[in-house]
């Protein structure tokens, strides 16, 4: 269904009514098992831990917003990030991007070290990452795009063209721009990942995580892994995530509308030392967002002057921006990376990626922007 447009491909892909009785919204099918007529013949569905026709129809929905000919949606974005793991052959090398969700490096460097080999690399710096790549053929690299929490953009066609000529996957975390601003698979890479508990969903109310991809091999091995651990989302997260990606796109363009004045705000304002957003001409990969992101989304950085003490100041004296962690609802949050999301990576190794006490990561909700500004200046007074 390419010939539909975005906006409404997320209502009416996935989103048939109920065929048995005309529901506009079809129901939820919480339900575990599945009767079968004769052993082996059912229609389609045996247990939902394999299948589920709610499932269905989120990853039929997912894979049409993402260009993609199949989806596999599970638990959580960690969980999508530990099958695919599980998918490569004991051994394999894998360049991941140095500046990614301290998840994603907890998971890599204190999971897995002794299943596969990891170097946290530089993507964005196309010369040397070519480099390593052509001498040490990895069997994957993983992007994070743009990055959580310095939002450092990678380009996704060059590294996917590099990765394809030693063999290698190339696996994209697109939980920042969401399928409606970004869409990795055309632009060369294997896997899409999404923690759908952002963007995605958009309410702070599910987590679960999905994949997208093109290739079917993909697509079975991914699934088999999927079945034999266990980790697929559940029927009634499943059904809110449908709920919740109907309002993705005028979300997406609500959240980027207010962040570029949010982002505005903060650049001229005395108490912050830098501002980092795709959408600001000051970004360092402002040209290379352009060209390959259709937005700028809702995540921005800065670094507020002064230390650990000075944050903390201002963290506790904004109201409207609930310090809390995750991200992508329709409310805004602030988020401290040292001491929250990113606490799992040492001190440092973040310093050295430049994640320092003074930094601070907004998720810019759909408020009136006004309000929002109004309550940052508060923050900034207690500073």
């Amino acid at each position: 269904m390419k010939e539909m447009k975005f906006e409404t491909k997320v209502i009416h892909v996935g989103g048939e009514p109920d065929p048995t009785t005309g529901a506009i919204m079809p129901p939820i099918y919480q339900t575990s098992t599945y009767v079968q007529s004769s052993p082996g013949e059912h229609k389609g569905y045996e247990y939902t831990r394999s299948h589920n026709p709610t499932r269905t129809r989120l990853e039929e929905c997912l894979a049409s917003i993402e260009n993609a000919n199949h989806c596999l949606v599970t638990a959580s974005g960690l969980s999508a990030s530990t099958l695919i793991m599980h998918m490569l052959p004991k051994g394999s090398k894998i360049f991941c991007g140095d500046d990614v969700y301290g998840g994603t490096y907890r998971l890599f460097s204190k999971v897995f070290p002794d299943i596969h080999h990891y170097q946290f690399v530089d993507t964005t710096n196309l010369k040397k990452l070519e480099e390593k790549v052509m001498a040490e053929k990895p069997a994957l690299i993983w992007i994070e795009t743009p990055t959580n929490p310095l939002l450092k953009i990678s380009d996704i066609s060059a590294i996917a063209a590099m990765a394809k000529k030693v063999g290698a996957l190339t696996v994209v975390d697109n939980t920042f721009m969401s399928p409606f601003f970004q869409n990795p698979l055309d632009h060369g890479a294997d896997i899409v990942l999404h923690s759908m508990t952002k963007f995605i969903n958009g309410h702070s109310d599910v987590v679960g995580g999905a994949m997208m991809m093109n290739s079917k091999d993909l697509r079975d091995k991914l699934f088999f892994y999927q079945n034999a651990i266990g980790p697929a989302a559940s029927p009634f997260d499943s059904w809110l995530v449908l709920r919740g990606i109907k309002t993705l796109a005028i979300r997406m363009k609500a959240h980027e509308q207010n962040a570029m004045k949010v982002a505005a705000f903060l650049e001229k304002h005395p108490k912050v030392e830098i501002v980092v957003y795709p959408g600001l001409k000051s970004h360092p990969q402002y040209e290379l967002g352009k060209k390959q992101m259709k937005g700028s989304g809702g995540m921005i950085t800065f670094f507020i002057k002064g230390g650990l003490a000075e944050s903390r100041r201002f963290l506790e004296n904004v109201k409207l921006f609930a310090l809390a962690e995750s991200l992508g609802g329709v409310e805004s949050l602030v988020d401290h990376p040292a001491i929250m999301t990113h606490a799992s990576i040492p001190k440092n190794v973040r310093e050295e990626l430049g994640i320092f006490d003074n930094l601070v990561r907004l998720s810019v909700g759909i408020e009136d922007c006004d309000d929002l500004i109004a309550d940052l200046e508060k923050g900034f007074a207690k500073v």
